[in-house]
Protein backbone atom coordinates (compact mmCIF):
# COMPACT_ATOMS: atom_id res chain seq x y z
CA UNK A 1 0.00 0.00 0.00
CA UNK A 2 1.16 3.16 -0.94
CA UNK A 3 1.10 6.41 1.03
CA UNK A 4 -1.71 7.47 -2.02
CA UNK A 5 -3.66 3.98 -1.66
CA UNK A 6 -3.43 5.34 2.47
CA UNK A 7 -4.60 8.67 2.41
CA UNK A 8 -7.46 7.27 -0.50
CA UNK A 9 -8.77 4.82 2.18
CA UNK A 10 -8.45 7.04 5.66
CA UNK A 11 -10.21 10.00 3.50
CA UNK A 12 -12.95 8.10 2.08
CA UNK A 13 -15.87 8.25 4.60
CA UNK A 14 -14.88 11.09 6.73
CA UNK A 15 -17.20 13.21 8.60
CA UNK A 16 -18.20 16.82 7.65
CA UNK A 17 -20.63 19.48 8.53
CA UNK A 18 -21.68 22.27 6.68
CA UNK A 19 -19.28 24.50 7.71
CA UNK A 20 -16.35 22.92 5.74
CA UNK A 21 -15.66 24.98 2.34
CA UNK A 22 -12.97 22.27 1.71
CA UNK A 23 -12.17 18.57 3.07
CA UNK A 24 -9.14 16.60 2.79
CA UNK A 25 -7.18 16.40 -0.49
CA UNK A 26 -5.79 19.83 -0.82
CA UNK A 27 -2.41 21.32 1.03
CA UNK A 28 -4.99 22.83 3.47
CA UNK A 29 -8.91 22.30 4.59
CA UNK A 30 -10.87 25.07 4.60
CA UNK A 31 -13.64 26.23 7.05
CA UNK A 32 -16.01 28.79 7.76
CA UNK A 33 -16.73 29.15 11.17
CA UNK A 34 -18.84 32.05 11.21
CA UNK A 35 -21.24 33.65 8.51
CA UNK A 36 -19.89 36.47 6.35
CA UNK A 37 -16.37 36.01 8.17
CA UNK A 38 -13.07 35.13 6.31
CA UNK A 39 -12.59 31.12 6.41
CA UNK A 40 -10.38 29.47 8.12
CA UNK A 41 -7.32 27.20 6.92
CA UNK A 42 -5.97 24.34 9.33
CA UNK A 43 -2.93 22.06 8.24
CA UNK A 44 -1.24 19.79 10.61
CA UNK A 45 1.97 17.89 10.01
CA UNK A 46 4.40 15.53 11.50
CA UNK A 47 8.08 14.78 11.58
CA UNK A 48 9.97 12.33 12.75
CA UNK A 49 13.40 11.39 13.98
CA UNK A 50 15.55 9.17 11.15
CA UNK A 51 12.27 9.40 8.66
CA UNK A 52 12.57 13.44 8.47
CA UNK A 53 16.19 14.25 10.45
CA UNK A 54 18.38 12.12 11.56
CA UNK A 55 19.59 12.35 15.05
CA UNK A 56 22.55 14.69 14.96
CA UNK A 57 20.99 17.20 13.22
CA UNK A 58 20.67 20.35 14.62
CA UNK A 59 18.17 20.96 16.79
CA UNK A 60 17.15 24.28 16.06
CA UNK A 61 16.85 23.44 12.22
CA UNK A 62 14.55 20.20 13.40
CA UNK A 63 12.38 23.09 15.22
CA UNK A 64 12.29 25.30 12.40
CA UNK A 65 11.53 22.20 10.03
CA UNK A 66 8.44 21.34 11.87
CA UNK A 67 7.33 25.20 11.90
CA UNK A 68 7.83 25.43 8.40
CA UNK A 69 6.38 22.90 6.30
CA UNK A 70 2.98 23.91 7.63
CA UNK A 71 3.60 27.76 6.50
CA UNK A 72 4.67 26.23 3.29
CA UNK A 73 0.99 24.37 3.02
CA UNK A 74 -0.52 27.51 4.27
CA UNK A 75 1.54 29.56 1.53
CA UNK A 76 0.60 27.40 -1.56
CA UNK A 77 -3.13 28.61 -0.34
CA UNK A 78 -2.10 31.90 -0.65
CA UNK A 79 -3.29 32.20 3.30
CA UNK A 80 -1.51 34.20 5.82
CA UNK A 81 -0.72 31.66 8.81
CA UNK A 82 -2.26 32.85 12.83
CA UNK A 83 -1.01 30.48 15.15
CA UNK A 84 0.24 26.98 15.83
CA UNK A 85 -0.32 24.06 18.76
CA UNK A 86 3.08 21.94 18.82
CA UNK A 87 2.83 18.15 20.15
CA UNK A 88 6.67 17.26 21.36
CA UNK A 89 6.73 13.51 21.69
CA UNK A 90 10.42 12.45 23.45
CA UNK A 91 11.84 8.68 23.96
CA UNK A 92 13.36 8.11 27.75
CA UNK A 93 14.79 10.93 29.75
CA UNK A 94 14.29 14.04 28.13
CA UNK A 95 16.99 16.71 27.16
CA UNK A 96 16.12 20.30 28.33
CA UNK A 97 18.98 21.49 26.74
CA UNK A 98 18.00 19.85 23.39
CA UNK A 99 14.32 20.68 23.93
CA UNK A 100 15.07 24.55 24.50
CA UNK A 101 17.03 24.38 21.04
CA UNK A 102 14.44 22.84 19.00
CA UNK A 103 12.01 25.15 20.30
CA UNK A 104 14.22 28.08 19.36
CA UNK A 105 14.47 27.06 15.99
CA UNK A 106 10.59 26.73 16.14
CA UNK A 107 10.03 30.27 17.63
CA UNK A 108 12.67 31.96 15.51
CA UNK A 109 10.89 31.51 12.44
CA UNK A 110 7.18 31.87 14.30
CA UNK A 111 8.28 35.29 15.12
CA UNK A 112 9.55 36.26 11.93
CA UNK A 113 6.10 35.63 10.60
CA UNK A 114 4.13 36.60 13.46
CA UNK A 115 2.52 33.30 14.34
CA UNK A 116 1.29 33.07 17.87
CA UNK A 117 2.56 29.73 19.52
CA UNK A 118 -0.33 28.94 21.62
CA UNK A 119 -0.32 25.55 23.40
CA UNK A 120 -0.08 22.39 22.88
CA UNK A 121 0.62 18.76 24.02
CA UNK A 122 3.95 16.38 25.42
CA UNK A 123 3.56 13.07 25.57
CA UNK A 124 6.46 9.60 25.19
CA UNK A 125 7.26 7.77 22.46
CA UNK A 126 8.74 4.31 22.41
CA UNK A 127 12.37 5.50 20.39
CA UNK A 128 12.14 7.91 18.11
CA UNK A 129 11.67 12.10 18.63
CA UNK A 130 8.50 13.50 17.26
CA UNK A 131 7.14 16.92 16.77
CA UNK A 132 3.70 17.51 15.43
CA UNK A 133 2.65 21.08 14.35
CA UNK A 134 -0.89 22.13 13.71
CA UNK A 135 -1.43 26.08 12.27
CA UNK A 136 -4.23 27.68 11.41
CA UNK A 137 -4.62 30.13 9.31
CA UNK A 138 -6.78 32.89 7.20
CA UNK A 139 -7.78 32.37 3.60
CA UNK A 140 -7.58 35.31 1.20
CA UNK A 141 -10.78 37.48 0.59
CA UNK A 142 -12.38 34.92 -2.36
CA UNK A 143 -10.54 31.56 -0.63
CA UNK A 144 -7.79 29.53 -0.63
CA UNK A 145 -5.76 29.05 -3.80
CA UNK A 146 -6.68 25.27 -4.70
CA UNK A 147 -4.65 22.31 -6.77
CA UNK A 148 -7.75 21.94 -8.64
CA UNK A 149 -8.24 25.21 -10.68
CA UNK A 150 -5.71 24.72 -13.73
CA UNK A 151 -7.08 25.76 -17.02
CA UNK A 152 -6.10 24.96 -20.14
CA UNK A 153 -2.90 27.05 -21.73
CA UNK A 154 -2.08 28.75 -18.06
CA UNK A 155 1.53 29.12 -17.83
CA UNK A 156 3.31 27.11 -15.16
CA UNK A 157 5.49 28.75 -12.64
CA UNK A 158 7.97 27.37 -10.08
CA UNK A 159 9.76 29.49 -7.48
CA UNK A 160 13.45 28.91 -6.54
CA UNK A 161 15.67 26.33 -7.13
CA UNK A 162 14.81 22.30 -7.12
CA UNK A 163 16.72 19.45 -5.93
CA UNK A 164 19.02 20.41 -3.39
CA UNK A 165 17.03 18.34 -0.15
CA UNK A 166 19.57 15.96 0.22
CA UNK A 167 22.34 18.63 0.49
CA UNK A 168 20.79 19.65 3.46
CA UNK A 169 17.86 22.51 2.24
CA UNK A 170 15.22 20.70 3.98
CA UNK A 171 16.10 21.78 7.28
CA UNK A 172 16.62 25.15 6.33
CA UNK A 173 14.27 25.98 3.77
CA UNK A 174 12.06 29.45 4.14
CA UNK A 175 8.56 28.66 3.59
CA UNK A 176 7.40 31.23 0.69
CA UNK A 177 4.77 32.83 2.66
CA UNK A 178 5.19 36.80 2.06
CA UNK A 179 5.72 35.82 -1.82
CA UNK A 180 2.18 33.69 -2.09
CA UNK A 181 0.54 36.62 -0.23
CA UNK A 182 1.81 38.99 -2.75
CA UNK A 183 1.05 36.56 -5.72
CA UNK A 184 -2.16 35.90 -4.55
CA UNK A 185 -2.92 39.68 -3.87
CA UNK A 186 -1.84 40.94 -7.30
CA UNK A 187 -2.21 37.90 -9.53
CA UNK A 188 -4.56 35.23 -8.11
CA UNK A 189 -3.04 31.99 -9.53
CA UNK A 190 -5.92 29.43 -11.24
CA UNK A 191 -4.06 26.59 -9.06
CA UNK A 192 -1.32 26.20 -6.54
CA UNK A 193 0.97 23.29 -4.71
CA UNK A 194 4.00 23.31 -2.62
CA UNK A 195 6.83 20.59 -3.57
CA UNK A 196 7.39 18.46 -0.91
CA UNK A 197 7.32 15.03 -2.68
CA UNK A 198 9.12 16.19 -5.83
CA UNK A 199 8.38 18.58 -8.64
CA UNK A 200 6.97 15.27 -10.97
CA UNK A 201 4.57 14.11 -8.60
CA UNK A 202 3.15 16.98 -6.78
CA UNK A 203 2.68 18.46 -10.45
CA UNK A 204 0.59 15.71 -11.07
CA UNK A 205 -1.26 15.93 -8.28
CA UNK A 206 -2.00 19.65 -9.52
CA UNK A 207 -2.80 18.22 -12.82
CA UNK A 208 -4.84 15.61 -11.69
CA UNK A 209 -7.16 17.66 -9.38
CA UNK A 210 -7.87 20.41 -12.61
CA UNK A 211 -8.75 17.15 -14.76
CA UNK A 212 -5.52 18.61 -17.11
CA UNK A 213 -2.24 17.63 -17.99
CA UNK A 214 0.90 19.67 -18.23
CA UNK A 215 4.13 19.70 -20.48
CA UNK A 216 7.55 21.31 -18.89
CA UNK A 217 10.74 21.87 -20.56
CA UNK A 218 13.95 20.81 -19.00
CA UNK A 219 15.67 23.31 -20.05
CA UNK A 220 13.35 25.90 -17.71
CA UNK A 221 13.56 23.65 -14.65
CA UNK A 222 15.50 25.36 -12.14
CA UNK A 223 17.96 22.85 -11.18
CA UNK A 224 19.58 23.56 -7.57
CA UNK A 225 23.38 24.29 -7.53
CA UNK A 226 23.89 21.75 -5.08
CA UNK A 227 22.44 19.24 -6.98
CA UNK A 228 24.85 20.06 -10.47
CA UNK A 229 27.34 20.18 -7.70
CA UNK A 230 26.75 16.74 -6.36
CA UNK A 231 26.90 15.07 -9.76
CA UNK A 232 30.09 16.70 -10.60
CA UNK A 233 31.68 15.15 -7.65
CA UNK A 234 30.03 11.77 -8.59
CA UNK A 235 28.44 11.58 -5.20
CA UNK A 236 24.60 12.13 -6.50
CA UNK A 237 22.85 9.10 -7.47
CA UNK A 238 20.88 10.65 -9.64
CA UNK A 239 21.53 13.00 -12.48
CA UNK A 240 20.53 16.83 -11.86
CA UNK A 241 17.05 16.94 -13.24
CA UNK A 242 16.18 13.84 -12.21
CA UNK A 243 17.04 15.10 -8.57
CA UNK A 244 15.15 18.55 -9.11
CA UNK A 245 12.02 15.94 -10.31
CA UNK A 246 11.93 14.03 -7.86
CA UNK A 247 13.99 14.15 -4.59
CA UNK A 248 10.80 16.31 -3.00
CA UNK A 249 11.00 18.38 -0.04
CA UNK A 250 12.15 21.34 -1.94
CA UNK A 251 9.38 23.57 -0.56
CA UNK A 252 8.56 25.90 -2.87
CA UNK A 253 5.97 26.88 -4.87
CA UNK A 254 4.21 25.44 -8.16
CA UNK A 255 1.14 27.62 -9.75
CA UNK A 256 -1.04 27.69 -12.79
CA UNK A 257 -1.44 31.74 -14.23
CA UNK A 258 -2.96 32.62 -17.20
CA UNK A 259 -0.85 32.92 -19.92
CA UNK A 260 -1.68 36.59 -20.38
CA UNK A 261 -0.34 37.89 -17.01
CA UNK A 262 3.47 35.82 -17.23
CA UNK A 263 5.17 38.21 -18.43
CA UNK A 264 3.85 41.44 -16.32
CA UNK A 265 3.77 38.81 -13.58
CA UNK A 266 7.74 38.12 -14.10
CA UNK A 267 8.89 42.02 -14.43
CA UNK A 268 6.90 42.76 -11.31
CA UNK A 269 8.30 39.50 -9.03
CA UNK A 270 11.62 40.55 -10.05
CA UNK A 271 11.83 43.70 -8.53
CA UNK A 272 9.55 42.53 -5.14
CA UNK A 273 11.66 39.75 -4.75
CA UNK A 274 15.33 39.82 -6.34
CA UNK A 275 16.43 37.20 -4.09
CA UNK A 276 14.08 34.36 -5.35
CA UNK A 277 14.17 33.14 -8.51
CA UNK A 278 10.71 32.88 -10.34
CA UNK A 279 10.79 30.14 -13.36
CA UNK A 280 8.45 29.58 -16.67
CA UNK A 281 8.73 25.72 -16.75
CA UNK A 282 6.09 25.09 -18.77
CA UNK A 283 2.29 25.06 -19.54
CA UNK A 284 -1.25 23.43 -18.77
CA UNK A 285 -2.34 21.10 -21.52
CA UNK A 286 -5.85 19.42 -21.70
CA UNK A 287 -5.07 15.53 -22.74
CA UNK A 288 -4.05 14.16 -19.09
CA UNK A 289 -0.62 13.10 -17.86
CA UNK A 290 2.69 14.45 -17.70
CA UNK A 291 5.21 15.15 -20.68
CA UNK A 292 8.93 16.35 -20.53
CA UNK A 293 10.12 18.26 -23.39
CA UNK A 294 14.16 17.19 -23.65
CA UNK A 295 16.37 17.90 -26.76
CA UNK A 296 13.94 18.32 -29.37
CA UNK A 297 11.62 15.24 -28.17
CA UNK A 298 8.98 15.23 -26.11
CA UNK A 299 8.38 12.22 -23.77
CA UNK A 300 5.69 11.30 -21.16
CA UNK A 301 7.19 10.65 -17.87
CA UNK A 302 4.38 10.42 -15.42
CA UNK A 303 5.20 11.35 -11.58
CA UNK A 304 7.68 9.06 -11.39
CA UNK A 305 9.48 7.93 -7.93
CA UNK A 306 9.05 11.18 -5.99
CA UNK A 307 9.25 10.77 -2.27
CA UNK A 308 6.40 8.16 -0.66
CA UNK A 309 6.46 6.96 3.32
CA UNK A 310 5.40 3.53 2.24
CA UNK A 311 7.04 2.38 -0.82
Amino acid sequence: MTEHDLIKLLTRRLPGNDRVVLGAGDDCAETAILPGSRTLLLKTDAIVEGVHFEPDAPPEKIGHKALARCLSDLAAMGGRPECALVTLGLPAVPDPVKIQRIYDGLNALAERYEVAVVGGETTRTPRSLLLSVAVLGYAPGDGGVRRSGACVGDALFVTGSLGGSLAGRHLDFEPRVAEALWLTERFRPHAMIDISDGLARDLTRLASASGVGALIDADFIPVSRPARERARRRTAAKPPLTAALTDGEDYELLFALKREDAVTLKDHWNRRFPATPLSLIGRIEAAEGLRLKRNAGVSAIGELDGYDHFS
